[in-house]
């Protein structure tokens, strides 16, 4: 919020408890064994300095015993409220946090050494941070001097290292989303074709990132050696060859005469966090702002302006102008920019998000080989740059709100065909007595000549109770992988706490799959629970 890495959340305990802690429940169940308090504050009462977040919730309320571990100098940061640096860590401390990262306060609590509570909570502390070594096997047997650590074989780094690549290819391919089709004359099929008919005109790759893998790849990425990397480019030209695709950083990269024989431009466009690793750092370890080309965004890098930076849309501008080539747009987002223009503007427009390094990949596969586009989008995002936030999950609906914008979401969240485009649904139907404390949604999946895996997401929205209701929520998914053929019944289990309204009569929920009011069915159940 406000580009601040660590700012003011404005809202009450029900947003919080709706939108905010469930996934730390989630992750108590999972077995996490540490959390992070992080820098910002609700409603004025500092994360690291939350005894009711860091103990009455996450510890006596979800029963969590690992560690709380502050984020980088947000110990530190307590200065202001508490007054010193060691009350700082003192108040970290006793709200709760076990392990300080860089932080001066707790090297500084031995000035509490006659606090009863302070003594107490190191005690506290010191268990869970032994407990969580001795698991790992870094603490010494009894009588031993050091720890005997067992190291994975070679051949078990290998396997991890091998099934680890395979699962981010996995990823890459579930994050290619298409959010337009057929703008133009041409549509995605009509562009494949072209792309593999050997005879056609020149392939142009366009755009600030037409040769370049780090836009891929998100925050905090380790280096990976030059044999690991690729780009769109270098994709295009594995497949097609170096006679046939043409690169064009920028639009005077090539001749007037190769854009007018272009068959296909490919222009790969967005924003990154990449940061070179001679880059400055602040001393919580986000990188400084950086040069043109740099890092736009990722922590401690914003812009105010979400518009596509360096004048982006203009390029495709000047890239329009100078070819009758249908325009394949690539978006490598990390943040919701506004691509209204590029919609415009090209026949084909593609959501890559931050694929990771086998993002490149992906996007030669749906463009060449013709895979499928599995992915939906994670965010909103808004057809101006002033229309923000606008969120799927909203309390009021965001169109007709501006007098200049009737429609200022140009794309909702979960916009996106999906791998599951070809499954059809029937049967939906809904129980709220058979397994009490949730509701029970049921719908049966036929799947097409071809099969399909993807996930199903359930969305609800309540009315009937004290409380405006949210347009929608996110209240489960079922990830499903069927053969050709395949019929195969699903069930989304909502515990009733993911519902939560209080009312002194009965609630209606109504459910609906991926936002189709084709598969929708609603539920009554009692206000109070």
């Amino acid at each position: 919020m406000g580009g601040r890495n660590g700012q003011s959340a404005v809202l009450g305990p029900h947003d919080l408890h709706e939108i905010h802690l469930p996934p730390v429940a989630a992750g108590v169940r999972a077995g996490a064994l540490g959390f992070m308090a992080a820098y910002n504050d609700i409603d004025s009462v500092p994360c690291c300095a939350n005894p009711w977040l860091l103990k009455d919730y996450l510890r006596d309320q979800l029963g969590f015993d690992g560690i709380v571990m502050a984020d980088g100098l947000a110990v530190d940061r307590l200065e202001d409220m508490a007054g010193s640096i060691p009350a700082a860590g003192r108040a970290a401390l006793l709200a709760g946090v076990d392990v300080s990262l860089w932080d001066e306060g707790f090297t500084r609590l031995e000035e509490y050494a006659d606090d009863e509570q302070v003594v107490a909570a190191v005690d506290t502390a010191l268990r869970r941070v032994l407990e969580l070594k001795a698991m790992f096997g870094l603490l010494p047997e009894d009588g031993a001097d050091t720890a005997a650590i067992a190291m994975p074989s070679a051949d078990a780094i290998a396997q991890a290292t091998a099934d680890g690549r395979e699962q981010a290819k996995r990823m890459a391919r579930e994050a290619i989303t298409l959010i337009n089709d057929g703008q133009s004359a041409a549509t995605l099929d009509d562009i494949r074709s072209v792309i593999a008919d050997a005879q056609a005109g020149p392939v142009i790759v366009a755009g600030p990132f037409a040769d370049d893998f780090g836009c891929f790849l998100g925050d905090y990425t380790a280096p990976l050696p030059a044999d690991e990397q690729s780009s769109v480019y270098r994709q295009l030209v594995a497949r097609l060859g170096e006679d046939r695709v043409l690169l064009a950083a920028k639009p005077s990269d090539a001749p007037a005469d190769q854009w007018a024989r272009a068959s296909t431009v490919v222009f790969v466009c967005g924003s990154t966090s990449e940061r070179s690793y001679d880059s400055e750092f602040d001393d919580n370890g986000a990188a400084k702002a950086v040069t043109e080309y740099g890092a736009t965004c990722g922590e401690g890098v914003d812009l105010s302006d979400i518009r596509l930076p360096w004048r982006q849309d203009d390029m495709l501008g000047e890239v329009a102008a100078l070819t009758t080539a249908p325009i394949v747009s690539v978006a490598v987002c990390g943040r919701a920019h506004v691509l209204t223009d590029v919609l415009e503007r090209s026949a084909v427009t593609i959501w890559a998000g931050y694929a990771g390094q086998y993002g490149p990949q992906a996007v030669a596969d749906v463009l060449v080989d013709g895979a499928d586009m599995s992915g939906r989008l994670p965010v909103t995002l808004p057809a101006y740059p002033a229309a923000i936030p606008v969120r799927y999950n909203d309390r009021q609906s965001a169109a007709h709100v501006y007098k200049d914008a009737a429609e200022p979401i140009l794309r909702g969240f979960g916009y996106g065909a999906g791998s599951l485009a070809a499954v059809t649904f029937s049967e939906m139907h809904a129980d709220t007595q058979s397994h009490p404390g949730e509701v029970l949604v049921q719908v049966t999946a036929h799947a097409d000549d071809h099969g399909a895996a993807g996930a199903v997401n359930l969305f609800a929205h309540v009315s009937g109770g004290r409380r405006i209701p949210r347009l929608a929520m996110l209240v489960d998914s079922v990830y499903m992988d069927l053969n050709a053929g395949e019929r195969r019944d699903i069930a989304f289990h909502v515990p009733c706490d993911r519902l939560r309204d209080v009312g002194d009569g009965q609630v209606q929920v109504t459910c609906t799959l991926d936002g189709d009011s084709t598969h929708t069915v609603t539920a009554t159940m009692p206000g109070e629970y």
